[in-house]
């Protein structure tokens, strides 16, 4: 067994404050390197995060159709929202897409919320061109998840003729007005 020795001073040496120092810093410290592998640690969650929201992304891509597939826009001119659209989307549309919780955020009661969309930030419809517009690709069925009213509503929600289609189509292309 070792014994230290310890000598009495009235006033300890600059050495002796120095050493003092150490034990004391030394006492409180972590485990040698723990404070690198916190660090790491860190490091590889943030790494980790960023790859799984980068991956979320990915797995939201834009909704794709073939254009030519939609039904033909009608001939019909001046067509307006409240007088022609609404009354459409009022038949198959709004009991869902409106009121205090509307399904995909999407709000189909007024012109201005039509035109804005729903959650996934993304205009419904470009005025001005419908082949560009989400909107006439979800109620022509040509987004596969994406068919408006859903296929298993249906029976309650009546599917858009082509006609109707076709209305919806000429007001967008005639600047959604």
């Amino acid at each position: 067994m070792r014994t230290k020795r310890i000598f009495l001073t009235p006033l300890p040496s600059l050495v002796e404050i120095c050493a003092m120092n150490n034990r004391t810093v030394n006492s409180n410290r972590s485990p040698a390197g723990f404070g690198k592998n916190i660090k790491a640690l860190v490091a590889v969650a943030l790494c980790l995060s960023t790859v799984a929201l980068i991956a979320a992304e990915k797995d939201k891509k834009k909704a794709e159709w073939d254009a030519s597939k939609l039904p033909p826009a009608a001939s019909k001119t001046g067509l307006t929202f409240e007088k022609d659209i609404k009354p459409i989307l009022e038949k198959s549309c709004v009991k869902c897409h409106s009121g205090e919780k509307p399904k995909s955020k999407y709000r189909m009661d007024t012109l201005s919320n039509v035109i804005k969309g729903g959650e996934s930030g993304d205009a419904a419809i470009v005025p001005g061109n419908s082949a560009k517009s989400p909107m006439a690709a979800y109620v022509s069925d040509l987004v596969e998840d994406m068919e408006m009213p859903p296929t298993e509503k249906r029976d309650k929600y009546p599917q858009l003729t082509k006609e109707q289609i076709g209305m919806i189509r000429a007001w967008i292309d005639q600047g959604a007005k």
